[in-house]
């Protein structure tokens, strides 16, 4: 995906981090003139996830390597091969205008201790079409060990500085980037590094024994996708034979951006995501790779 925008040639409406869409058919043109905001158009969804199988796989992947697998890299690594296949939902929409994104980005926040006022880092992470779970797993162990351990960088720096400016300053400044952001003219370093401007923000509510829950999205920036995952817990589940069994589940909760897509190709996109966590093989293929 990445490869294909480089090589296609940058036209005027063109910004920094996408390509404007050209092609919206009549209907879908009209939709942001009638909800102007992000927030007018979410819509929330719920599916539960039969986890059994992936974390048996997942235990046996650990046992032969040196880095920790998880659950969450999993759904990381599934969302983001959906996304690949997907592509609508790496669409956004600013000024009225659809953008189809340059590359497929996700983050998600970590906690440097489990404790409440502990400091949270970001961590956004870009997908390539080589990407396989393992890949994108080894990836997000040693980002996330790193930024535990590292001291503050310049940017969070910068934006400590900025919370103490004057209320007054602040919101000046705050409608200059709204201004910027409206026109595509925000400096491509700025989106590169704002998690609002991501294909996709993750919410891992499970590690901290949390029930998935529905996740707002934010007028400022291009985001249109946010993902909470819950905590998995034992679900009496009806099997294909009709039994009934106890299986391990866990719930997540999709917020999107109406706007970009019908309720259709959401549907089909959630069934994407469970069908490569439940057989968490194709996984390990990389996100590019033809269906």
């Amino acid at each position: 995906m990445e490869e294909k925008a480089k090589k296609q040639k940058k036209r005027w409406g063109d910004r920094p981090d996408g390509r404007r869409v050209r092609d919206v058919d009549a209907l879908h043109a009209l939709i942001p003139f009638l909800m102007p905001n992000r927030c007018d158009a979410e819509v929330f969804l719920r599916e539960s996830i039969d986890v059994t199988a992936l974390k048996a796989y997942l235990a046996e992947k650990n046992a032969q390597q040196d880095f920790k697998t998880t659950v969450f890299h999993a759904v990381v690594t599934a969302a983001a091969k959906t996304i690949y296949h997907r592509p609508l939902l790496n669409r956004f929409i600013v000024g009225r205008h659809f953008y189809d994104r340059n590359a497929i980005t996700l983050c998600f926040m970590a906690k440097k201790q489990f404790a409440d006022h502990a400091e949270e880092v970001q961590m956004i992470l870009e997908a390539k079409p080589e990407d396989t779970l393992s890949g994108i797993s080894r990836h997000i162990a040693g980002d996330v060990h790193q930024a535990r351990t590292a001291k503050k960088e310049d940017e969070d720096h910068t934006i400590e500085s900025l919370s103490h400016l004057p209320r007054w300053l602040m919101g000046i400044l705050m409608a200059g980037f709204r201004f910027l952001e409206k026109h595509g003219w925000l400096p491509a370093s700025l989106c590169k590094i704002d998690p609002n401007h991501t294909t996709v923000m993750l919410s891992n509510l499970g590690s901290i024994r949390c029930g998935a829950a529905y996740h707002h999205l934010n007028n400022f920036g291009t985001g249109s996708f946010f993902i909470t995952i819950g905590y998995i817990e034992p679900c009496p589940t009806l099997m294909p034979d009709g039994s009934l069994q106890m299986r391990e589940t866990m719930d997540l909760c999709f917020t999107v951006d109406e706007r970009v897509a019908d309720g259709f190709y959401f549907a089909r996109s959630i069934q994407l995501i469970k069908k490569y966590l439940t057989e968490p093989a194709l996984l390990e293929r990389p996100i590019g790779e033809e269906e």
